[in-house]
């Protein structure tokens, strides 16, 4: 998300976040609402298009939300989908975007407040990797024949009793509604904004073989004098990097291994 959309989500949050004290307990229901939304926003084209319509007023688009929104929903659901509908977005699918991600956020907080969140932020990613190497279920997972309840199920019954209910939640909102995005890559989305959630940045690390704990320490000690904040480091092991490591937090990728290297030794040969 850019430009003005993601102004629009920086400023919706401050919205989302006043919405979720005043929920207190029931956060989780919140964030199930606010998926309701999304799903809502992506089965609607025309109801898409009509809340990021620039050209519409923004009562106008507030009470086609209350109009939509009027049959059971919270009334902070209410006010946190009205407020994202008066902002600007650059693409219709950012508004949806943005509701799943604060709907993600619901979910988080209520593990913050059991003091669970950095569990649940770390159990997301080791679910992703799991998958990564398991590629029977994930197969299963992006089938397109499958459909929600199949999907759901199985990721229940692999993980039930295994991780936090919240991070099932998360898991079950991932494989169940994709939304045009693999199953892997949105958990490590998700464990992305746990980080966030905690006011940190989460650095990808990939390395030939396990680190140690010291290992590990002294790269994010690095990593937060380089970025200037607590840098969350998630590592992946990949038996085909050769030496070296591949760091990477958001757009910004370090690549040190030795096939990296050899790569751009063959571009400078080359050139």
């Amino acid at each position: 998300m850019r430009g003005s959309s993601l102004a629009s989500l920086q400023a919706v949050q401050a919205e989302f976040e006043r919405a979720l004290a005043a929920v207190g307990e029931s956060a989780v229901g919140l964030g199930a609402e606010l998926f309701a939304v999304t799903d809502a926003l992506d089965d609607s084209g025309s109801l898409r298009r009509a809340l990021t319509d620039p050209s519409r007023d923004g009562k106008d688009k507030e009470q086609l939300v209350r109009d939509v929104l009027a049959a059971g929903f919270n009334p902070q659901t209410v006010t946190v989908v009205v407020a994202a509908a008066r902002a600007r977005w650059s693409h219709a699918k950012d508004l949806a975007d943005a509701v799943e991600i604060f709907g993600v956020h619901a979910i988080l907080a209520d593990a913050e407040h059991a003091g669970l969140l950095e569990q649940v932020g770390n159990e997301l990613f080791l679910a992703s990797r799991a998958l990564i190497g398991a590629p029977a279920i994930r197969e299963a997972l992006m089938d397109p024949r499958s459909d929600k309840n199949s999907r759901e199920a199985l990721l229940t019954t692999l993980f039930q009793g295994k991780v936090d209910p919240r991070t099932l939640t998360l898991m079950r909102r991932a494989a169940g509604t994709p939304r045009g995005v693999h199953v892997v890559p949105a958990l490590q989305r998700f464990s992305d904004l746990a980080a966030e959630r905690r006011n940190r940045q989460v650095a990808h690390v990939t390395a030939r073989t396990q680190l140690t704990a010291v290992q590990l320490e002294r790269i994010g000690d690095l990593l937060q004098r380089a970025y200037g904040q607590k840098i969350q480091v998630d590592l992946s092991v990949d038996p085909d990097v050769l030496g070296g490591l591949r760091i990477q937090i958001g757009p910004d990728v370090v690549d040190s291994t030795v096939l990296s290297r050899l790569a751009e030794v063959r571009r400078r040969i080359a050139s």
